[in-house]
C-alpha cells in the first residue's frame, strides 16, 4: 500500500476518534461510577458494542473494573490522561513541523 492511500484511508483520523471514545468513557465511568454498558451507551449514543469494545480496552490497560455494578477507575486514571496530554503535545508539535516543511 502507498503511503498517499495509507493517508486517503483515514487511518490517522481513525485512531484519534477511537483515543478520543476511550478518553471520553473513562472520563466519564471517573464522574459517574459505577455506570454500566447500558448507561453508557446511551448517554454517548454509541451502539453497545462499541462501548464493550473501549470497556474492554480500558480494562486491559488497568484503568478501570468490571464490577456487578458497573465499571470504576484505577488509581492509573491521572497518570494516564497526563500520557496523552504529553503525547497529544508531542503529537501536534509534530504535525506543525510538517506542515511548515511542505
Amino acid at each position: 500500500m502507498e503511503m498517499t492511500e495509507e493517508l486517503e484511508e483515514g487511518t490517522l483520523e481513525s485512531r484519534i476518534e477511537l483515543l478520543q471514545r476511550h478518553v471520553e468513557m473513562l472520563k466519564t465511568i471517573r464522574d459517574n461510577q459505577p455506570i454500566g454498558i447500558i448507561k453508557l451507551s446511551e448517554m454517548f449514543n454509541y451502539p453497545r458494542h462499541k462501548v464493550r469494545y473501549s470497556l474492554r480496552i480500558l480494562e486491559e490497560e488497568g484503568l478501570i473494573l468490571p464490577t456487578p455494578d458497573g465499571a470504576l477507575v484505577t488509581d492509573r486514571v491521572a497518570e494516564y490522561l497526563d500520557r496523552v496530554k504529553k503525547s497529544l503535545d508531542e503529537t501536534l508539535n509534530m504535525i506543525d513541523e510538517l506542515r511548515k516543511s511542505l
